[in-house]
Order: C-alpha cells, then sequence, then structure tokens
C-alpha cells in the first residue's frame, strides 16, 4: 500500500511489483503472478521503459503461462522474445541465444518438431562460433536439437541414429566442461 501513491515511474513502485510477481510465483500461485506481471508489463510499456526491460517480464510472464499448461500463449511470448533479442541484440547475443534455446523448447514441446530443428540448425553454429562448443547454452541447444529429432513420430533411422550421436557428444562434452555433477550434465544422462 506504501507504493500506491507514488507515480508509475517510481522505480520502488515498479520493483515492488516485479518483487510481488516473483513472490507470488515461487509460493505456485501463478495466476495471481500472471495477473501483476500483465499489470507490470503494462505499466513498462505506459512508462516507455526499454525494450530490454519489456523482453525481460514477456520471459517471466511465457514461465507464468507454461506453468499453468498454457503452452501455446507461452510459445507466442517466447517467440516474440527472440524476435526481440535478435533485433536488439543481434544473432551473436547471448541473451539471443538463450531465447532462441527457449523458443527451440517450447516448439518441441508443441511437438513442433521441424520448426524446433530449423530454429536450432540456423542458430547452434553461430553459439558454437561465439560461445564455443563447450558452453552449457550451446550443449542445451544440441540437446534441444537431438530431443527433437528423437521424439518426433516421423523420425527416420537416419534421424535416430544422429539424435543419438548428438546426445553421446552432448554428454561427452557436457562431463569434460561442466562436470558429472552438473545439473545440465545429469538431464542429459536421463535423455
Amino acid at each position: 500500500k506504501t507504493y500506491l501513491g507514488r507515480p508509475e515511474t517510481d522505480q520502488l513502485r515498479i520493483n515492488a511489483m516485479t518483487e510481488l510477481g516473483n513472490g507470488l510465483h515461487t509460493v505456485d500461485r501463478h495466476e495471481d503472478a500472471l495477473s501483476v506481471q500483465e499489470a507490470g508489463l503494462s505499466l513498462l510499456r505506459r512508462i516507455g521503459a526499454s525494450e530490454e526491460n519489456i523482453l525481460v517480464v514477456q520471459s517471466n510472464i511465457a514461465g507464468t503461462y507454461a506453468n499453468l499448461g498454457r503452452l501455446e500463449e507461452a510459445s507466442r511470448i517466447i517467440r516474440d522474445v527472440y524476435s526481440g533479442h535478435l533485433k536488439l541484440d543481434g544473432e551473436e547475443s547471448d541473451r539471443t541465444h538463450n531465447a532462441a534455446s527457449n523458443y527451440a523448447s517450447s516448439l518441441a514441446e508443441l511437438k513442433r518438431f521441424k520448426e524446433a530443428r530449423a530454429l536450432l540448425c540456423k542458430m547452434m553454429p553461430v553459439a558454437r562460433r561465439v560461445l564455443g562448443g563447450n558452453n552449457e547454452l550451446t550443449l542445451r541447444m544440441r540437446w534441444v536439437y537431438a530431443k527433437a529429432l528423437y521424439q518426433d513420430d516421423d523420425a527416420t533411422l537416419d534421424d535416430l541414429r544422429e539424435a543419438a550421436t548428438t546426445l553421446e557428444d552432448t554428454d561427452r562434452t557436457a562431463r569434460r566442461a561442466l562436470g558429472a555433477a552438473h545439473p545440465f550434465t545429469l538431464r542429459v544422462e536421463t535423455s
């Protein structure tokens, strides 16, 4: 209540809304968190906040939609976040790579495997060149790519071989670069 009398542009008010949304999300009150996050996004747009800040809030909203099982809506927002980072930061930015990986994951979750693979085939070489082959984000892209191959009901034998080879190589690299106990390495092993 102490923030209600403050102007919309007041940073304390904006931070309070962000913390409220994050807190509600943390305690699994996703519907309430969504309401606060959407109000926060509307506020940021009204006051002319930076595109970067808007993309961060949109990413949070997409995560909340996913937690609510609203995967199509989440994927649309994640696509917009990816496009926003591509325009704002260029294809060599870590933020763009992260957004591309998130978008590909959301496409795979919706069983839109061909689209996921096409996006990753475009972005994996860039990530490998910019971040290196041992980078966790590069490895995550390769892991999502392999999953988009083997989870597809229309996968050919060659697709399944490529998926197996990619997973084995990703696992080997993750063990070497991140360590056997790293959470990502453990996720790859259970694939």
